[in-house]
């Protein structure tokens, strides 16, 4: 997916270096974060979302997240706990001249954008939130998974990991997608296994906003998720969708389901 005329730079906040993007020319901002594991880079294979089509319209600022692709690298856990990685993203657009934006992002992504609008509403034009994660009561049994994971990448390496792929749930609209398995596992393979086990530690300290939180947020919300996929599993979305007061939900089951969420991203954010 072509980006057009697109800007790259590393800005310096709270302590930590942040590699990003920005395409588009448009006086409506939308910030863009990438999953768990994920970044920038990663994210072009199997984009969840056409860039170059909303940077026709909007400004969009996509960036590494702390700890992920060519930003910093934090020790301690709970620099990524996802109210952490709000404040990161917060003060990332201030520093590029960004005031109020649309908060949009995937997975980690979606909760630190859920997080950017309990910390500050004002900022928050609207939300975008594809594939939200487990969250609340769900999120206990999610961390320890992680947990386990970091204690075997220190232990044994990435090869059991990326060994284990096949035996692990593929969202609905990439069954029978071959290339997406293999995408994983050389993900997992190329990956610094210091980086990746300090990234699951620290997802172990993150949650979602408590549902008094999130229910008083009142940016237009879209969610956007799929089936199939326990560590993203539509009930997270249903939630969402009950609490927030001005939200609507749209669930993919199949890849051309799927491909319909760039134009569903499109006709929200500009209406």
């Amino acid at each position: 997916m072509g980006l057009g005329s697109t800007r790259t730079g590393t800005s310096t906040v709270r302590d930590n270096d942040f590699a990003w993007q920005r395409s588009g020319d448009s006086s409506l901002p939308m910030v863009w974060g990438h999953g768990l594991n994920s970044s920038r880079a990663e994210e072009e294979p199997f984009g969840l979302i056409d860039w170059s089509t909303l940077a026709s319209n909007l400004d969009v600022l996509r960036y590494d997240a702390r700890g992920h692709g060519e930003s910093g690298f934090t020790a301690e856990p709970s620099g990524y706990s996802w109210d952490n990685m709000a404040r990161d993203q917060l003060d990332l657009a201030t520093a590029l001249g960004i005031d109020s934006y649309i908060a949009a992002g995937a997975s980690l992504g979606a909760a630190t954008a859920l997080h950017a609008a309990v910390l500050a509403p004002e900022r928050i034009r609207k939300l975008v939130l594809v594939i939200p994660p487990t969250g609340w009561e769900t999120r206990a049994a999610q961390a320890d998974f992680y947990e386990a994971i970091a204690v075997a990448i220190e232990t044994d390496g990435l090869q059991p990991i990326a060994d284990s792929v096949p035996n692990l749930p593929t969202p609905d609209p990439f069954k029978g997608n071959t290339e997406w398995q293999e995408r994983r596992i050389a993900s997992i393979l190329e990956a610094d296994p210091v980086r990746m086990a300090g990234r699951f530690r620290g997802a172990t300290t993150a949650n979602l906003p408590s549902r008094e939180l999130v229910s008083a947020i009142e940016a237009p919300t879209l969610i956007v998720a799929w089936t199939g996929d326990p560590g993203h599993p539509v009930s997270s979305a249903e939630e969402l969708l009950n609490l927030l007061p001005n939200a609507s939900l749209s669930v993919a089951s199949t890849f051309d389901e799927l491909a319909t969420w760039t134009d569903q991203v499109a006709e929200f954010v500009s209406g």
